[in-house]
């Protein structure tokens, strides 16, 4: 628990930090922001059940977990520690059933949360690159490149973190890394999908026990699709 407290507190704290960067970032940029980040709370699932489907692909690294056909779902559930509701996100594959964390029903949006919070350590992993370093680059191409796109009442957020990125050389084919989202009408209402892969094969770093060894370059992505 303490762990997911700790990933939301990161995650929020660079959100804030793009709401106040210096600068003021384009109309479409701010937009994009907003759009990812709405403030989706308070929650109120009673007994529904919010699932999406999970994809997560990349090179044959024993530091990768693949995942092919799972799923994501939230629902709302009592905290045994103070009787109060909470939300609860959890990952269903093959043999990776796990409980990710409790998330607070006047908060975010866990989702949004879990799919960049993600995508941040699978890329630390697979390149050696400094997380905070990443999840920064994603928080400003968000907020400040981020672009819009409306058509027949689906709004379409694409973000490219490492596009111009000065160590975009040393990043094993992550430089090529696109985030996507699709959104409905209603800003407020869960993301229909999210979407983070590179635009060819990705080049992993060697765990130190494979030293010597070759792990195949394979594209990146990981996809969250609301059902």
């Amino acid at each position: 628990m303490r762990q997911h407290k700790s990933l939301r507190g990161l995650l929020a704290a660079a959100m804030l930090a793009g709401c106040l960067a210096g600068a003021p970032a384009m109309l479409a940029a701010g937009e994009a922001g907003d759009l990812i980040f709405a403030e989706r709370g308070p929650w109120a699932l009673g007994d529904r059940t919010l699932t999406w489907s999970l994809v997560h692909e990349g090179p044959a690294s024993p530091a990768f977990v693949q995942v092919m056909d799972g799923r994501i779902t939230m629902s709302e559930v009592t905290d045994p520690s103070d009787g109060k509701p909470v939300l609860q996100l959890e990952q269903k594959a093959k043999g990776r059933d796990r409980k990710i964390g409790r998330f607070p029903l006047s908060g975010g949006d866990p989702s949004v949360v879990f799919f960049l919070e993600s995508t941040t350590r699978d890329m630390a992993t697979l390149t050696g690159g400094s997380p905070d370093y990443i999840r920064n680059r994603i928080k400003d191409a968000v907020f400040r490149g981020g672009s819009v796109a409306r058509e027949g009442g689906v709004t379409t957020v694409v973000a490219r973190p490492f596009e111009s990125d000065p160590n975009r050389a040393r990043m094993g084919g992550f430089e090529t890394l696109q985030l996507r989202f699709v959104l409905g009408d209603d800003p407020a209402a869960p993301i229909r999908e999210m979407v983070a892969e590179t635009a060819g094969p990705v080049s992993p770093a060697v765990p130190r026990e494979m030293a010597g060894q070759v792990i195949a370059p394979a594209p990146y992505r990981h996809a969250m699709v609301l059902q």
